[in-house]
């Protein structure tokens, strides 16, 4: 039989406030465990929660970003389990009433737009982070990211593939970074995955049962994972099994999931109104704020890219995957309206020197990349040695016309001079010029690579090339 994939994603983003959702503890990452807390996120008696409106910002931010209705009246709910990572007995999240409910995120597959709808963005708090002795029976717990704040955005099961699900994950995470609420760290455990995966008989309306992933901390094992899981959902299936409803654990070192604990339904978090929190009302004038301050979406500056600047889609794809690396190709072109070009050296040698690394880091600025273009269109420098001119600057953050004169690597375009370089070459090398002369043309670039070895790649190969074809054919 053949079935058809149905996943739904669970993603929490930690925000980026400088305090917690609902006391002035410290968000700092990698403080000594247990010195970020407070009576209000270790949850003793007494004490009273206070909502931090930067986290409400950010959720209308992202709502009006995926084209979401942003409700005016929010009520917060205790989500009740026990878990030695949760102080309280219970977590503050949002249940009946979200932030935010119906919106959707569009993503690229290959050319073709697929829309995924949103269900939901509420915002909650985090709990805190459990270590494991691996020499020992022990467990110890970091308090720390006790009360940061999450929005967890939970999509529709619109997804149909393992490839889609990556897909969407990579478009929120850059929408959240493009709003600068969340650095979409997954290794650090900012942005967080939990998949929702079952399959059904092909065309069928009803769903089957599923199975939740956690665990989930790279794009790589998501894909690995959910893989695994329709596959073992595939086997279970065909041997007239059923699945069981249930959360499983991704496991990378074996590359298995496996099983956790029987899947919760929500009566089981026993959800009431969070009676320390009056209800949040959210007015229109607070959401025209919120989007007045929206940049220009990575799909919006992606589309204008490609119109603006006539690169292909895939060119605007790379250059707007960050906001840092899109404002440096548009400083570049203010600088040069050389769009194309300055586009293949950030593609090419920009991002080779990045690769996973922040442009902020890069010591090149726009006006020294420039500088380097220029060099090259005013004969100063072939586009060869502008290579190595850049390696150079990148290591050093030295003004490329210092590294030229420096090394010596000014392009040589005395005509006179490369016809005396180039007659010895050919005299060096008689049977390849009887090769040529009786048709083997591809043998030219033999030639003007003698000659470029000849001068230390200075050569300037546009003169180099109509010399040495001049020489053999004469």
């Amino acid at each position: 039989m053949e079935y058809d994939v149905v996943i739904g994603l669970e993603v929490h983003a930690q925000l980026l406030t400088r305090t917690k959702i609902f006391c002035a503890c410290s968000t700092n990452f990698g403080d000594a465990p247990n010195t970020n807390t407070c009576p209000v996120c270790m949850g003793m008696p007494g004490v009273l929660p206070v909502l931090n409106g930067k986290v409400v910002d950010f959720g209308i931010k992202l709502g009006l970003a995926i084209h979401a209705n942003i409700a005016p009246r929010n009520v917060f709910a205790r989500k009740n389990y026990f878990y030695p990572d949760l102080p309280k007995g219970y977590q503050i999240t949002q249940y009946e009433y979200p932030l935010c409910t119906k919106g959707y995120l569009d993503i690229d597959l290959k050319g073709e737009t697929k829309r995924i709808g949103i269900t939901r963005i509420h915002m909650e708090e985090d709990a805190g982070k459990l270590i494991h002795d691996d020499c020992g029976p022990n467990s110890y717990v970091d308090y720390n990211r006790a009360g940061v704040p999450l929005l967890e955005i939970v999509s529709e099961p619109h997804i149909a593939g393992t490839y889609e699900a990556v897909a969407y994950l990579k478009a929120l995470r850059q929408l959240l970074v493009y709003l600068e609420i969340c650095d979409g760290n997954m290794e650090m455990g900012s942005f967080r995955c939990d998949t929702n995966v079952s399959l059904k008989p092909k065309g069928s309306t009803a769903f089957g049962i599923r199975t939740e992933i956690k665990n989930l901390n790279s794009f790589r094992n998501v894909q690995k994972a959910l893989d695994h899981e329709i596959a073992r959902h595939r086997q279970i299936l065909e041997t007239g099994g059923e699945v069981v409803q249930e959360t499983r654990l991704w496991d990378a070192v074996q590359g298995v999931t496996q099983s956790m604990r029987s899947k919760e339904e929500s009566h089981d978090y026993r959800y009431f109104p969070e009676p320390d929190l009056i209800p949040l009302d959210i007015g229109t004038a607070w959401t025209e704020t919120m989007r007045r301050t929206l940049p220009e979406l990575p799909f919006e500056k992606r589309a204008r890219f490609m119109h603006q600047y006539d690169l292909i889609f895939y060119d605007a794809d790379v250059l707007t995957q960050t906001r840092a690396l899109a404002d440096y190709f548009e400083r570049c072109v203010q600088l040069l309206p050389a769009p194309k070009d300055i586009c293949n050296w950030i593609m090419t040698e920009v991002l080779r020197i990045l690769k996973e690394g922040d442009i902020a880091d890069l010591k090149v600025t726009p006006e020294m990349l420039i500088r380097l273009i220029k060099r090259i269109n005013d004969g100063t420098i072939s586009g060869r040695i502008a290579k190595e001119v850049f390696d150079a600057m990148a290591d050093t953050g030295t003004a490329p016309e210092e590294i030229i004169q420096a090394r010596g690597l000014v392009q040589i375009s005395d005509e006179t001079h490369l016809r005396e370089v180039a007659r010895s070459v050919i005299a060096a090398n008689p049977k390849e010029v009887e090769s040529y002369r009786k048709g083997k043309t591809g043998l030219l670039a033999f030639f003007v690579g003698q000659v470029m070895k000849a001068t230390k790649g200075q050569a300037n190969p546009t003169l180099t090339n109509a010399v040495v074809k001049e020489l053999l054919e004469s």
